[in-house]
C-alpha cells in the first residue's frame, strides 16, 4: 500500500433538483482538483440532487428525481469523470433500485470500479429506505476506505465498524449546520438573510459558521470520530441554502489524531486539499485502542435495551429533524 494519497474536501451550494447545474459544479471542482493532483476527491451528501428540498416529496416525486445505480446518468457521469482525471470521485443522490429509495453515495473509480453506500441512518421521509450494509473498499490508489453519510457519524458504533474492517480513510459526506436541535446547547436555525447578504456583509454568516450553529457544534464530536479510532476523515460538507436551512459547510480533512489538517470557513463553495501520511495511523492511539480492545465483554453492545428507536421517530421539537443532525 502506498504511505500518502493526496485528498480533496469540496463544499458547495447546491441546485435543488437541477442535476445538471449542480453536475456542472462538480466538474468544474473535478478540473481545479486534477490541476492541484487530487487522487481522492469528495463532495456533499446528496450534492448532485439536492437534499433538504425532497422531505415532503411524494413517491411519485421521489422516483421521478432518483435514479439506479450504476446505470443511471449520474453515476455514469461520475465514473467518466474519475476516469478523465484519474481519480476517486465521491457524490451523492437518491437511489432507486426499481421498489426501494435510498439516501446513497457514490464512489467512482478510475479503474471502472464503483461503490455505492446507503444512508444506514435515514430519515428524510417515509419513502427513503435505510441501508443495512457498511461499505468499506479499496481503491485503485492503494488506499483503503469507508463511506458513511451524515447522521451515519454521528452513531459511534458506525464509524467503529467501519474502522474495524479495516478503513484507513473515513469519507463523511454531509448536509449539515444551521437545524433547529431539541438540545439547548445544539444547532439552531440561522437567518437566511445573513448568507443573502454575504457579499456586503460577510461578518454575521461567518459568526454564524465558526459559532454553536455550525464549526463549534461539529469540533465537540467529529474530532473524535477519527482519533478514536485511528482514521482520516474528510468532512464534506453543504454550504449555503437547502430549502429552510442554511447549511455551514466547514469542509475539512482531519488526521488519525483529530487533529485538522486543513478547512474552510468561507461562505462561499469552496475546496480544502491534503496529503494524508498514511504511516501515522499503525501507532495512532486510536489504532492501539483497537488492538486492546475486549470482545468478549462487547455482548450488550448486541442486546437490544428497549430504548432504541427509528431514526426517523427521533425528532426535534419541530418533528423536522433527529437530534444530532
Amino acid at each position: 500500500m502506498t504511505n500518502t494519497i493526496r485528498a480533496a474536501a469540496v463544499q458547495f451550494e447546491h441546485a435543488a433538483g437541477d442535476k445538471n447545474a449542480n453536475f456542472a459544479k462538480i466538474e468544474s471542482f473535478a478540473r481545479a482538483a486534477a490541476r492541484d493532483r487530487v487522487q481522492l476527491l469528495v463532495f456533499p451528501e446528496c450534492c448532485i440532487t439536492g437534499y433538504w428540498f425532497f422531505r415532503n416529496f411524494s413517491r411519485a416525486e421521489f422516483f421521478a428525481l432518483a435514479e439506479p445505480v450504476p446505470a443511471g446518468p449520474s453515476t455514469q457521469r461520475l465514473l467518466a469523470l474519475a476516469r478523465e482525471h484519474q481519480a476517486t470521485i465521491g457524490a451523492g443522490l437518491v437511489e432507486s433500485d426499481g421498489q426501494r429509495l435510498f439516501n446513497s453515495y457514490v464512489v467512482a473509480m478510475p479503474d471502472g470500479q464503483y461503490r455505492c453506500h446507503r444512508k444506514i441512518q435515514a430519515f428524510e421521509s417515509e419513502h427513503i429506505s435505510a441501508g443495512s450494509e457498511y461499505t468499506v473498499f479499496d481503491i485503485p490508489h492503494g488506499v483503503r476506505v469507508g463511506a458513511l453519510i451524515c447522521y451515519d457519524n454521528n452513531i459511534i458504533e458506525n464509524v467503529r465498524i467501519t474502522a474495524l474492517a479495516g478503513a484507513q480513510v473515513l469519507l463523511a459526506p454531509h448536509q449539515t449546520g444551521g437545524t433547529d436541535s431539541l438540545s439547548p446547547f445544539g444547532m439552531k436555525p440561522i437567518d437566511p438573510a445573513l448568507w443573502h447578504d454575504r457579499h456586503a456583509n460577510p461578518g454575521p454568516i461567518r459568526a454564524e459558521i465558526l459559532g454553536s450553529n455550525g464549526r463549534a457544534w461539529l469540533s465537540r464530536w467529529l474530532p473524535s470520530r477519527a482519533h478514536d479510532n485511528g482514521m482520516f476523515l474528510i468532512f464534506a460538507n453543504g454550504i449555503g441554502i437547502d430549502d429552510n436551512e442554511v447549511r455551514t459547510g466547514n469542509s475539512m480533512i482531519l488526521d488519525p489524531y483529530g487533529r485538522v489538517l486543513v478547512e474552510t470557513n468561507e461562505p462561499a463553495d469552496a475546496m480544502v486539499v491534503a496529503d494524508l501520511d498514511l504511516s501515522l495511523i499503525p501507532r495512532s492511539t486510536g489504532r492501539r485502542w483497537l488492538r486492546t480492545r475486549r470482545p468478549d465483554l462487547y455482548g450488550p453492545l448486541t442486546t437490544p435495551t428497549g430504548i432504541e428507536q427509528d431514526t426517523r421517530t427521533v425528532r426535534f421539537d419541530s418533528g423536522d429533524k433527529p437530534e444530532g443532525t
